[in-house]
């Protein structure tokens, strides 16, 4: 074998497994709009953990939906779910509600306990951080666990932080 092909095939691995830890545990986000501020302002890129809650399985419709190791949404959490609403299809928000919650909302504001029950299996309740811009279970209503992505790590990028002359 050419000693450049061994180059060739090593790259095209690294970059192989690079793309496959990038799809199955790790991806990027960018924040538009200020449903999350003052937490995250728009431009910021997110990492997002995709195997937080569990390594999804989607199946694409051969096999049904799961989650290897799966461990549950907790309250508090910040996570990134699949929304039909978003324009990018994905959607952050704050977990105020998981499963066993009762809730009910009071001129936008969430009390617990209440008289929409988060009860279900596998559904949360889901709020923007900003409660001026309610994309998030004040409109969607309960969020299944399928559409949950993951939980969102840190800011790796940030537009504030870049100084141009």
């Amino acid at each position: 074998m050419a000693n450049w092909l061994k180059y060739v095939i090593a790259l095209a691995s690294a970059m192989a497994l690079m793309l496959a830890f990038r799809a199955l545990v790790f991806s990027i986000h960018s924040v538009s709009g200020n449903g999350l501020a003052p937490l995250y302002q728009e431009g910021d890129r997110l990492l997002i953990n995709r195997c937080s809650y569990g390594l999804r399985i989607e199946g694409n419709g051969l096999l049904p939906y799961s989650r290897l190791l799966r461990r549950p949404v907790k309250r508090g959490d910040i996570v990134a779910f699949q929304s039909e609403k978003a324009a990018n299809g994905l959607m952050i928000a704050r977990c105020k509600g998981v499963p066993g919650d009762t809730i009910r909302t009071l001129k936008g504001l969430l009390v617990v306990p209440g008289l929409n029950n988060c009860a279900k299996a596998d559904y949360y309740w889901l709020e923007a951080i900003n409660g001026l811009n309610p994309a998030d279970s004040r409109h969607l209503g309960f969020i299944p666990e399928r559409n949950i992505i993951g939980e969102v790590i840190t800011v790796v990028y940030n537009r504030q932080q870049i100084h141009l002359p």
